[in-house]
């Protein structure tokens, strides 16, 4: 797990976190965790801290990490608050990592930032799914996503210097992400199944991984279907097909051009 430096004047959720994992982990009865069900890690209880150092300069499969991270959650679910502080220590390195990538350029948000990345992964660690693949990295991407949240909060607080302050309202496609993949599916030019692919692993919680198990197919084979559909929705994007009212006799007609004008030449609007 990545770490880095990071300079605070004041107390924030992650620092106070680090404290409250300081008291957890001190002598004479430091909260230890039993490795020896982890694949991978020593064949010994050791106290959290040096559990976090040995994650910290040792490199461990995602086998190894996913099933550490089982452990851990389960623990703070069933084992009391001492060992959500525990669980939440372990992970500060990374989470300190996260915040401080996240704030880059917004200094003033930075607390905030903390805390919603705290909160994040305090809220995945209780209810996300514990089965593979992937768990720990499903913990990161719910603070990353949570901290983000707040950037792109402050993003829409101000209109840039160069966008006229009228009412007149932008040029469509604009909103949501998943909108405008309402209106390309509509438009034929992807199919609703592709649509939702992209929203699902883009913009949802869904892995990629699990989505493949489910239709029966390989992760790669299914990647080449979403970027197939991305490329039909940029292109269309691009030539304006996407940016007014696309009546139903029209559909196939946009859809056509999309696809002509695509790099990928005269694709069939279904990638199986």
């Amino acid at each position: 797990m990545a770490t880095t430096t990071r300079t605070r004047t004041a107390n924030t959720a992650l620092t106070t976190a680090e404290k409250a994992f300081e008291l957890l982990t001190c002598e004479p009865a430091p909260l230890v965790f039993d490795a020896r069900p982890v694949p991978g890690l020593p064949d010994t209880t050791m106290p959290l801290d040096e559990l976090r150092k040995l994650l910290m300069l040792g490199h461990y499969d995602s086998d190894t990490t996913d099933e550490l991270w089982r452990q851990l959650a389960h623990h703070a679910r069933e084992w009391g608050p001492a060992w959500v502080v525990g669980a939440i220590g372990v992970a500060l390195p990374a989470l300190t990592h996260l915040a401080a990538k996240i704030s880059r350029g917004y200094a003033r948000h930075a607390d905030d930032i903390d805390s919603e990345v705290l909160a994040g992964f305090l809220q995945s660690l209780r209810r996300a799914d514990l089965a593979p693949p992937r768990l720990w990295l499903r913990l990161c991407w719910a603070a990353w996503r949570a901290g983000a949240a707040v950037v792109k909060t402050d993003d829409g607080e101000e209109l840039p210097l160069d966008l006229s302050t009228g009412s007149r309202s932008p040029r469509m496609p604009y909103g949501h992400p998943d909108l405008l993949l309402g209106r390309a599916a509509a438009a034929g030019l992807i199919t609703a199944e592709a649509a939702e692919l992209i929203s699902a692993t883009r913009f949802g919680d869904a892995l990629i991984e699990h989505l493949a198990a489910e239709k029966g197919v390989t992760a790669p084979v299914l990647r080449m279907r979403r970027r197939r559909a991305e490329r039909v929705v940029a292109a269309a994007v691009t030539q304006g097909d996407l940016s007014g009212p696309i009546p139903p006799s029209g559909r196939c007609e946009a859809a056509t051009g999309a696809r002509q004008h695509h790099p990928l030449g005269n694709r069939p609007s279904t990638y199986r």
